[in-house]
């Protein structure tokens, strides 16, 4: 199987540059063409597990990174993202190539995966069952999905929970996890040798950078899981680390909250919604060590 490791960075690039390759990430393929180096070099650190399909394979997603022609291809350089040959956001500095193709992907499946219920939340998969952990950003979700990746969970993602319409399992889509701000060198500290992406500061999330996906997880992207917890984290400063029960009916108006097609589906969101709230057990989480956060979830899914 070709993987985007199986090439040297030199010919990553070159065929980037050119015809564009064919990226897998869990069920979806995308093709992507970019005479970028930071997209080259983006994907050669972190997405070097995912298999390649051959440029002229079908693909759910087309995407360009590029930089625009013109006084500002070197005057503060910028870069732009295509989508099906449509630029869909605003140009962005240079240095923000590889997280524009990030969020740009995103934004690809959760406007167009109808056929999961999509909500904005990390997944992890422990003992053959799923944690969903919704939240919007500022919660410590991503720092906390980070550190249970790498302590005995297998990541399915770090943004999008796919709540498959057809059988009401959880769809991975293991990718790099993305880390802001503070999180970066509390994250980088706190694991074994991580492979980070450069940090990018001033970006619209403040500095990011993305964390490289654990390659058991990338390799067991075809495997999907029931629901088995539904918990909204929140990090704060000081607090003790507090797991409470949380009410089925709050559970499903919270995760309608963070969902991006909920209403969209209508009356096949809200059964696939009550039927994942009513599989799981539900809970809010407050947390400010993450030692105690890995051990408690640890405990958590040892339970029957």
């Amino acid at each position: 199987m070709l993987t985007v490791s199986s090439l040297a960075p030199a010919e990553l690039a070159r065929r980037l540059a050119h015809d564009g390759i064919v990226l897998q990430t869990g069920a979806y393929t995308t093709h992507l063409q970019s005479g970028v180096p930071g997209v080259a070099q983006g994907l050669a650190l972190l997405y070097g597990d995912y298999p390649l399909s051959d440029a002229t394979a079908f693909s759910d997603f087309h995407l360009q990174v590029r930089q625009p022609a013109g006084l500002r291809r070197w005057w503060r350089p910028q870069v732009t993202l295509l989508h099906n040959g449509v630029s869909m956001f605003q140009p962005l500095p240079l240095a923000q190539a590889f997280p524009m193709f990030e969020w740009g992907l995103n934004w690809c499946i959760s406007a167009r995966a109808h056929d999961c219920l999509i909500i904005h939340a990390a997944v992890l998969e422990r003992n053959g069952r799923a944690l969903i952990m919704p939240a919007p950003p500022g919660s410590g979700k991503s720092t906390l999905c980070a550190a249970l990746a790498h302590r005995g969970w297998r990541l399915l993602s770090d943004e999008l929970a796919l709540i498959q319409l057809a059988d009401g399992r959880l769809q991975p889509l293991p990718r790099p996890i993305s880390l802001k701000n503070a999180s970066i060198p509390i994250m980088q500290a706190y694991l074994d040798q991580p492979v980070f992406s450069p940090s990018v500061a001033d970006t619209v999330k403040g500095t990011v950078a993305h964390l490289k996906a654990p390659a058991a997880s990338v390799a067991r992207s075809a495997e999907t899981a029931p629901p088995g917890w539904i918990v909204f984290p929140r990090y704060q400063a000081g607090a003790q680390t507090e797991l409470a029960a949380l009410d089925k009916a709050r559970t499903h108006l919270r995760m309608a909250e963070n969902s991006f097609n909920y209403s969209l589906l209508a009356a096949r969101g809200f059964e696939a919604m009550a039927d994942a709230v009513g599989a799981a057990h539900c809970h809010s989480f407050v947390y400010s060590r993450l030692d105690e956060a890995v051990e408690l979830f640890a405990r958590l899914a040892e339970q029957p």
